[in-house]
């Protein structure tokens, strides 16, 4: 993948040292290790990820891991270098930011299961946390992409960023609304910043982060591939970065649903655009509706329940 330029006042996000941040990015390439886990030792180890890393087996078990994982570390560890891995993001201008660092999230923090580090190319600033995610199908129709086109202004002009997942469809045209309006957008990928999917929004992902008005971000380490198990992890994230989400069409059986599931399961607001009954794209969004999420007539709709106005 081509190496971006990034904006003049690109700056490091992790507070944390070097060598140490290392250990955090080789940690967040171990199968097996998550969140819960990699707290485990954490805690048992006072926060010292170095010490974790090299830990022996002894150790591991004494920090609450189980064999079979302790196994697969142990295999894994093996052919991981933690300072190579951070040469690597170094060279790509990709950063990583953990947790505990203030340039993470706030809005993510709070969700179950946060990704100890989250791989960040282009500018995030404070203003993203007053976010909305919007999305939808990939075959969207002509009232989709109006729709869309018609909200995302007005919310990027209401300086509200809006979140998305870089696919084809309402996402793409979520992000590009948003970017033309002068707004910030933030799309989150379901592989390694090192790969863009799909390969034809290589040019909007250019621009989200070349203009400055946002980041591509993912849980996921380098050289991992877009596949399928990774798409619902990755719209956790999704709903996890924003205060609600907005789903323009989606059929009945549609990830823009799970999306809209993971942000009722984190309390976050869920909008709905109507659409017509007649249409096999509505579905989905229609019995949203029927569940209890807000329709949306006008970008007001969403501006009066999410306080996007409160900030200090």
């Amino acid at each position: 993948m081509e190496v971006f330029d990034l904006p003049a006042s690109y700056s490091p996000l992790s507070s944390l040292a070097p060598e140490k941040l290392a250990y955090w990015i080789a940690f967040s390439r171990i199968l097996g290790i998550g969140p819960i886990r990699f707290k485990l030792l954490l805690d048992f180890f006072n926060d010292d990820v170095a010490a974790a890393w090299q830990a022996t087996r002894k150790e591991l078990a004494q920090a609450g891991i189980d064999s079979k994982t302790i196994d697969g570390f142990l295999e894994q560890r093996a052919s991981i270098t933690p300072q190579q891995e951070l040469e690597r993001l170094d060279r790509l201008r990709i950063q990583a930011i953990t947790w505990n660092d203030k340039a993470y999230p706030p809005l993510l923090r709070e969700i179950d299961y946060a990704p100890s580090v989250l791989y960040v190319r282009g500018t995030l600033t404070e203003a993203d946390q007053f976010a909305l995610a919007v999305v939808g199908t990939r075959n969207l129709s002509t009232y989709g992409q109006q729709v869309t086109e018609r909200i995302v202004t007005e919310l990027a002009k209401g300086q509200v960023t809006v979140v998305s997942g870089l696919a084809h469809g309402i996402d793409t045209v979520a992000h590009k609304a948003a970017l033309d309006a002068g707004g910030r957008t933030l799309a989150v990928l379901a592989s390694g910043l090192d790969t863009i999917y799909p390969a034809e929004n290589l040019g909007l992902a250019r621009r989200i982060v070349e203009s400055g008005q946002g980041a591509l971000l993912s849980e996921f380490p380098l050289g991992v591939r877009p596949e399928s198990g990774n798409f619902p992890a990755r719209n956790r994230i999704i709903s996890g970065l924003s205060l609600g989400v907005l789903v323009v069409e989606a059929p009945e059986k549609s990830g823009a649903l799970i999306t809209a599931r993971r942000a009722l399961e984190q309390g976050r607001d869920v909008f709905a655009v109507p659409g017509s009954i007649l249409s096999s794209r509505s579905a989905g969004v229609n019995k949203l509706i029927q569940d209890g999420a807000r329709p949306v007539m006008d970008v007001k709709d969403i501006l009066e329940t999410i306080p996007v106005y409160s900030r200090p």
